[in-house]
């Protein structure tokens, strides 16, 4: 064995780089940090070529002292803590007193920078974690720190590097969840001489999304706002119609740290369960203020994985704070319609059908849908606070999309989400006794008019000063999972005239043997008939008609994807199930009372917006965008 020497100085300090600088993007992080340590109100990023052979970082923040420059570069030198107790109680964003020495020990640096005490700046350069400059210059108030040529002193390092676009784009994502997280900052980013975005600085959180993100972005988004036991969570999710195909638009601030948590990622899709299409994922700008003592930040060196002392904490607030917001936010989308081609084609006119009077005289008439018609109708909604249900869970989801079956949370008991419903308070949460009732509010009555049905399943009624259009089988179908879940229409079984004989795989027969009771409370019912094999003896009476074999598969399938926590898990996909395959579908022959009854059930219920998988219920049109087509107004 080669005897045991210690390293050399620039050996180690190369080392001990690569653990804090991977890229380019790296080094922004930490130097946009300190920036905001400072107390800067103005901050302007600029790279070249992906930031590999320029950063500039500029601030109007506190500056350097001149004695303190050197001292900065040097490894575990901080101006943030003094003792180890400071490590519980940790405000800064930085505070380990690596980042200079790290980007110096693999990098040309210049430092620029002046206190509001002195009348003369400091420059200092150092270039792999050598001193090269050190004097008194002209300045304004703050700091700019130039970084150039990256990893010039580590040709290994260096050509891991990808492409510039890529680490340009590393870096621009960085900066945008900075920017985002602090609108009290005015931020400005400067991409190969080009202007990406400048933000505002006025302290209005939506002012930063709109100007890093977006119109578009912008205006997808709903506001959140919520406290649970000392956790405050505000910011903005998005509305569960413009879900996204992955994750990448999640962003998550503790203490205005960015961070990536998979309590966070879990309890944010929970709370979106049962509301966005499947295969698509909710984002979100959430900012958390949490006390120091309960989140550790000191376990990476990037310091962007955090860990809690309160999981179950956290979990609670992010989960409740977005579906209040979502159940908060139920005002259906409102169409907007394209203005008509001012020449219609001369061809295009309406079908009509010949009908004759008793004089024999024909004459021509367009078939409405319905010769019947219901008066104006009112109903009463109740203008509560959102409620939710309950359930428990032990999952966390991997950056794939997939549960992690095998992570356990400790403490970790997420929120309620089957079963029956209560209104959220904060004394439901401190106490673990039943709360009193919440008073009821004042209830207000809605007038409804059906007008009929278009294409076999779009409902159309007119309400106030808008039409609704209602998508039927959507609508009937959450009406449907809705009562299943709060129990009022739990499955009846039905006994089959012919039992039907289904072969298993062997996880699925041990699965559905384990959870016998499971499956007979979900309306099933069997016997044991060989080995792998059932015999269905009954299934739900409103899936009467459906493949009991099929069925009774599905069934099996999902308790054995869900072994690990199946009751929550099972119980909606099966709901799901029996909701979709028993509601009413398109094209059936639908009397104009039930379809009422339908645009009855939804204006009473502000859980249905959306079916169980995400689509939406309801559209609407006002009447001043129905007479901007007619021009009747501007």
């Amino acid at each position: 064995m080669p005897r045991v020497q210690v390293l050399s100085k620039e050996t180690a300090e190369l080392i001990a780089a690569g653990e804090v600088i991977e890229r380019p993007a790296s080094i922004v992080k930490e130097l946009l940090e300190n920036s905001i340590d400072s107390g800067a109100d103005s901050i302007t990023v600029e790279i070249k070529r992906g930031g590999v052979s320029f950063i500039r970082i500029t601030d109007n923040g506190c500056g350097i002292e001149h004695d303190d420059v050197p001292l900065a570069f040097l490894r575990h030198a901080t101006s943030k803590i003094h003792d180890k107790n400071d490590l519980d109680s940790i405000t800064t964003l930085g505070f380990r007193g690596e980042a200079l020495a790290s980007i110096c020990a693999v990098a040309k640096v210049d430092v620029i920078t002046r206190t509001q005490k002195d009348e003369y700046g400091t420059h200092y350069a150092i270039e792999g974690g050598e001193q090269t400059e050190y004097e008194r210059t002209g300045c304004p108030e703050g700091t700019t720190i130039i970084i150039k040529d990256i990893f010039y002193n580590v040709p290994a390092r260096q050509k891991f590097l990808k492409k510039d676009v890529s680490e340009g784009n590393a870096i621009s994502s960085m900066v945008d969840k900075i920017a985002v997280s602090h609108p009290d900052i005015a931020f400005k980013f400067i991409r190969d001489d080009k202007q990406e975005f400048i933000t505002p600085g006025d302290g209005d959180l939506y002012s930063s999304i709109y100007a890093v993100f977006g119109k578009q972005f912008a205006a997808s988004m709903i506001y959140v706002d919520y406290q649970l036991n000392g956790v405050k969570i505000d910011g903005y999710t998005v509305k569960p119609l413009f879900g996204r195909p992955n994750r990448s638009m999640q962003h998550f601030f503790i203490n205005g740290r960015y961070v990536k948590s998979n309590v966070c990622t879990y309890s944010l899709e929970h709370a979106y369960r049962n509301s966005i299409m499947e295969g698509k994922f909710p984002s979100c700008v959430l900012r958390m203020s949490v006390s120091p003592s309960i989140v550790d930040v000191n376990v990476h060196p990037a310091k962007i994985e955090v860990r809690f002392s309160d999981e179950k904490l956290i979990s609670d607030s992010i989960y409740f704070a977005v579906k209040n917001s979502i159940m908060l936010d139920d005002q259906p989308a409102e169409i907007n319609v394209k203005a008509p081609e001012t020449k219609a084609p001369a061809e295009k006119l309406p079908e009509f059908t010949q009908m004759k009077i008793p004089d024999g005289t024909q004459v021509q008439e367009i078939r409405p849908t319905y010769r019947e018609e219901l008066p104006v109708q009112s109903v009463v909604r109740n203008a509560h606070t959102p409620v939710l249900p309950e359930t428990t869970y032990n999952n966390v989801m991997d950056e794939g999309g997939e549960p992690e079956p095998e992570t356990e949370l400790s403490g970790f008991t997420p929120p309620p989400d089957n079963g029956g419903f209560k209104y959220i308070n904060k004394s439901s949460f401190e106490k673990k006794e039943t709360a009193a009732p919440v008073p009821e509010e004042p209830q207000n009555e809605i007038y409804f008019r059906m007008i009929g049905e278009a294409f076999k399943n779009y409902i159309i009624a007119e309400i106030d000063e808008d039409i609704i259009f209602v998508d039927k089988h959507a609508a009937h179908e959450r009406i449907l999972f809705e009562k299943l879940r709060s129990g009022r229409g739990k499955p009846q079984c039905q006994m089959l005239l012919t039992p039907c004989e289904t072969l298993l795989d062997f996880e699925e027969f041990n699965a559905l043997i384990n959870n016998k009771q499971l499956v007979k409370e979900l309306g099933f019912d069997f016997e044991i008939s060989g080995n792998s094999k059932v015999e269905v003896t009954g299934i739900p009476s409103i899936l009467d008609g459906c493949d009991p074999s099929d069925l009774i598969i599905e069934l099996a399938k999902n308790i054995s994807d869900n072994k690990n926590n199946p009751m929550p898990e099972i119980l909606d996909d099966m709901y799901h199930t029996f909701a979709c395959k028993a509601a009413i579908k398109a094209n059936d022959i639908t009397s104009l009372t039930e379809l009422s009854e339908i645009v009855r059930t939804i204006l009473t219920d502000e859980r249905i917006r959306y079916c169980p998988h995400g689509r939406p219920v309801m559209f609407k049109l006002s009447k001043r965008e129905l007479e901007k087509q007619f021009k009747r107004v501007l």
